[in-house]
């Protein structure tokens, strides 16, 4: 996908539909295409972050690791945005993100994502929407475990 159709792909994503065509693809330019095996690890839990992601296509799986076993907390798929969280917070990864099948996924440069949240005020409400949304669904999931 050429930088060109990763814009009109990031156009229609809440999160970004709002931003002027030259941001898109400025966030577009500064974004890798990443593809994970069923059962591969995006990231682990603790790790540094330095980016954030967008499926493309697929599915993957959010756990919590606790005294050495992996407790599930959430279910992705495509348009979610993760990772995000650690970027915010300046910190590790706050949970391990496995595909679930063979996954798609846009690598977007941390740096940037937090330039364009920051700039624009509809990127960081669609932020703050996601964010509260996974909180509830993760509680809701461990209330469950």
């Amino acid at each position: 996908m050429d930088v060109e159709e990763t814009a009109r792909m990031l156009k229609g994503i809440p999160l970004f539909c709002n931003l002027d065509a030259s941001k898109l693809k400025l966030l577009a330019f500064v974004s890798t295409p990443m593809v994970y095996e069923d059962g591969e690890d995006v990231f682990q839990m603790g790790e540094s972050a330095d980016c954030a992601y967008l499926i493309e296509d697929g599915e993957a799986d959010v756990y919590l690791e606790e005294e050495g076993r992996r407790i599930k907390v959430n279910h992705l798929h495509g348009n979610d945005v993760f990772g995000e969280m650690a970027l915010f917070l300046s910190s590790g990864r706050s949970a391990t993100v496995t595909a679930n099948g063979k996954l798609k996924a846009l690598k977007i440069d941390g740096e940037m994502f937090l330039k364009m949240v920051t700039q624009n005020p509809d990127a960081a409400l669609g932020i703050m929407r996601a964010l509260s949304e996974k909180i509830i669904a993760a509680s809701e999931q461990v209330a469950r475990s």
